[in-house]
């Protein structure tokens, strides 16, 4: 397959030339490149303008749906607010309708104040803040140039981007390694600052001018980092380490998170105060001009700069390597190094890393403790829920334990968080609904934050987020969703605040806890709490609502959601929330006395089911499953749906009896937990177009789509497998055909999503969950008329299944 042209992604602009440390292992000022010399100290707002619209010309031609620039330097804090202020809007008037815009700035953290979190917060930018451990190694390279620590200042900053109202704009702290530290010491004080990741930084060196290797040491850098890296695993690796997670991610086959490690093409650029283009920073190690290209913002494109010979080396991969790189064992992972890492005179870049003794100690270690661990108890995966071996393993085999489950509702709970910290980032600063309402949730997130927690954890939330950030063009979609979540979040902690909150045609929605009708020519209402409950003033009119009031509400105009307690298990019937429409088929309206009343019974019915009869399902639904919606069920017909993006929800019609409803719940349950373990783990690699035979249905489907299927008729089979047994007269038979029925296809469709060649190394391991339990039912005995029936079925679809699709038979032939 060929490769996609070259684009470059990321972008340095250098902010001021200058710094105010003097830090001794600083490339830009220390090492062998003197060009910082002769530029201006600071960029003008004319290059500032210029280079968005390089920038955004090179994402139009490329189609890139995100940039990502770094403000830097030098230290970019001394550019000063008003030229940060000129670069975020330069970059967003630029790439608005273009690209989203991933905005960051790097610095030393000692002129960090309250004034530039405050701007930060307006304009979006995250803050990466340079730490190189406690006081004693920090004050190794980092100091003033009159040899002054700047520890405190730089704890002064960090302890300012983690207050509530900050926390979302810290990035995490890099840290530059001198082996002369004690790695311990600098892991503990890092990690004690509560960072949202850590990067440790080899040293810059290079074959002419070696690292330091004390005591003689072969491998020292490597050394070091492995004392961290136990620390690290052993505590439950407590946050993210980028050269960790790279190293374990490309001993998967994954990409690496930074160049320095991996074979991914380079896709970074510097702009440089004056308007020149120059490749990597690192490069300054090398030699005097090492970075340069001979180009400008004025007279050059980007796609230019991408055909400068520095450039196309480092997008070759493997081919630009020296011979004994690509021979190397682990060169996937390694990737050469850092390009700047590999120069020599004589032999330019073609050279190994001076670092290869300490990379492929590193790699080797990492590689051989994780097949340690998997001797004992398999392949531990590397996931964003934590889920473990024993967690992920419980899950493919269909099933799942409370704990499991609520690692995944954490996972999720997480997710919801960030989603909507980037809804709070892209809100217009202009809008003052939206604006207050931002700033009362990172309020509430500091006192009062299960308050906020219980309200992200309702199902439509990120339906909401993820539409926003998806449309481009509505920067004000912000503010309904901000100023909604506010008022439930201020309600469910009986805060006396008041909350605007933009009507939907004429409806108040409160999610998770239900709505309020009002006038149609309501466009904003008010919403105040107190401790009896809650008022709301719209229109010329003002509405009281008690939370003592039932269910069903004493008032005309309250709706709300209605919650069905059973022992072991708690659920709400949502009818209320009108963005709840995510279920394939269409949702009920709001459900009458009567009509709830039967819902309530039916789920208690079902539920006492699931318990006494599918024990596998029980913990897993009471943890995970929050909220049913009521569907409309066209014709009369039994419908049920889950959506990707509505973890905690399924849709359904409420079907004849609770026994179909018990099976509608564990087979739509299985999908929410699916797709919840998607979120956190590649199962399988990127769809490339294949569709493969899915025995229930009469059109090839993606990998995905058979995924989600088998692994919902996991619950379906063994629904019918205990049936058979409990059902009475008729019912029985009827259970045991469709036992053996779905027996025979979802041991099929197992088969076929092991054969894909789709399956990354987990998928495979979470199949081989799947066939496990597959292979339990084998032992089954059903009637020969039974088997019998199942089998000519499932035969008489297989050779429709050919016909009709002829392209993708031949994956079943013989």
């Amino acid at each position: 397959m060929d490769r996609p042209p070259p684009s470059l992604s990321q972008f340095v602009l250098k902010m001021h030339s200058r710094c105010d440390l003097a830090c001794d292992h600083c490339y830009v000022y220390e090492h062998a490149d003197t060009s910082w010399r002769g530029r201006p100290r600071a960029v003008t707002r004319q290059t500032l303008a210029r280079a968005a619209d390089r920038i955004a010309e090179h994402a139009l031609a490329h189609g890139l749906p995100v940039v990502h620039v770094v403000l830097h330097g030098g230290e970019p804090l001394l550019a000063g607010p008003e030229l940060i202020r000129c670069a975020a809007e330069e970059l967003t008037r630029a790439l608005d309708g273009i690209s989203a815009l991933d905005l960051r700035i790097h610095t030393n953290g000692v002129l960090l104040s309250e004034d530039f979190c405050d701007l930060f917060a307006e304009l979006g930018v995250k803050v990466g803040v340079s730490l190189d451990g406690d006081r004693v190694s920090n004050d190794r390279h980092r100091r003033y140039a009159d040899g002054r620590t700047s520890h405190p200042q730089v704890l002064r900053a960090v302890a300012l981007l983690n207050r509530p109202g900050y926390r979302r704009l810290f990035a995490g702290l890099l840290c530059t390694i001198d082996v002369e530290n004690d790695p311990v010491a600098v892991y503990d004080a890092l990690v004690a600052l509560d960072p949202p990741r850590i990067d440790f930084l080899l040293p810059h060196a290079t074959w002419d001018v070696p690292p330091p290797r004390p005591h003689g040491s072969v491998t020292p850098y490597a050394d070091w980092l492995d004392v961290i890296y136990r620390r690290w695993d052993a505590a439950g690796r407590p946050v993210p380490v980028r050269i960790f997670d790279s190293v374990l991610r490309t001993l998967r086959g994954e990409s690496s998170l930074t160049e320095s490690l991996g074979l991914a093409p380079a896709d970074l650029v510097v702009i440089e105060t004056d308007g020149t283009f120059e490749q990597a920073d690192s490069l300054k190690t090398a030699y005097d001009a090492a970075p340069a290209t001979g180009m400008n913002l004025v007279d050059h494109t980007l796609d230019e700069v991408l055909a400068h010979p520095g450039m196309l080396a480092r997008q070759q991969g493997l081919e630009q390597l020296a011979d004994e790189c690509r021979a190397c064992p682990v060169v996937d992972s390694c990737g050469g190094g850092l390009y700047a890492h590999r120069y020599r005179t004589g032999s330019g870049f073609l050279n190994p890393s001076v670092f290869c003794p300490d990379l492929m100690e590193l790699i080797v270690n990492i590689r051989d403790r994780e097949a340690a661990t998997a001797v004992v108890s398999g392949p531990e995966p590397l996931d964003e829920a934590g889920l473990g071996a024993t967690g992920l393993d419980e899950l493919a085999s269909g099933f799942g334990s409370d704990r499991t489950v609520a690692r995944l509702v954490a996972a999720q709970a997480e997710i919801n968080h960030e989603l909507l910290a980037a809804v709070g980032e892209r809100a217009p600063r202009t809008d003052r609904t939206a604006m207050q309402a931002w700033e009362l949730l990172v309020d509430i997130d500091a006192c009062a934050p299960e308050a906020l927690d219980a309200v992200l954890a309702h199902p439509y939330t990120r339906p909401w987020a993820l539409g926003v950030l998806r449309d481009g063009t509505r920067r004000d979609a912000a503010a309904p969703g901000l100023a909604e979540i506010a008022a439930a979040a201020v309600l469910r902690a009986r805060r006396g605040d008041t909350v605007a909150v933009p009507v939907r045609e004429g409806l108040l929605r409160l999610p998770g806890l239900g709505s309020v009708a009002l006038p149609p020519d309501a466009a904003l209402a008010e919403v105040t709490a107190d401790a009896e409950g809650f008022s709301v003033r719209a229109a010329g009119r003002r509405v009281r609502i008690d939370w003592e009031e039932g269910v069903d509400g004493l008032t005309p105009y309250w709706q709300p959601v209605r919650v069905v307690e059973r022992p072991g298990w708690s659920v709400a019937l949502e009818d209320t929330d009108p963005l709840r429409d995510r279920h394939q088929w269409p949702v009920a309206p709001r459900l009458s006395a009567g009509e709830a009343k039967l819902w309530a019974q039916d789920l208690a019915e079902a539920w006492t089911l699931i318990q006494d009869e599918l024990p596998g399902y029980a913990p897993g639904v009471a943890t995970g499953l929050r909220v049913v919606t009521p569907l409309h069920a066209p014709g009369g017909s039994d419908v049920s749906a889950a959506s990707r993006d509505a973890f905690g929800a399924i849709g359904a019609a409420r079907p004849d009896t609770p026994e179909l409803l018990a099976l509608l719940i564990v087979h739509e349950f299985q999908h929410v937990k699916l797709g919840a373990v998607l979120d956190s783990l590649d199962l399988h690699h990127p769809d490339d177009g294949r569709l493969f035979y899915a025995p229930w249905r009469p059109d090839p489907r993606p990998l995905d789509g058979l995924l989600q299927g088998t692994y919902a008729h996991i619950a379906v089979t063994d629904f019918w497998r205990v049936r058979r047994h409990t059902a009475q007269g008729a019912l029985a038979g009827a259970a045991e055909a469709r036992f053996a029925r779905w027996r025979e296809q979802t041991t099929q469709a197992v088969e076929v999503l092991a054969g894909s060649g789709l399956l990354t190394p987990l998928g495979e391991r979470f199949v081989a969950g799947m066939r496990g339990t597959a292979e339990t039912w084998e032992t089954e005995e059903v009637s020969a008329a039974a088997l019998a029936r199942a089998r000519d079925s499932a035969g008489r679809h297989r050779a429709d299944w050919i016909a009709r699709n002829p392209v993708h038979g031949a994956q079943l032939r013989p």
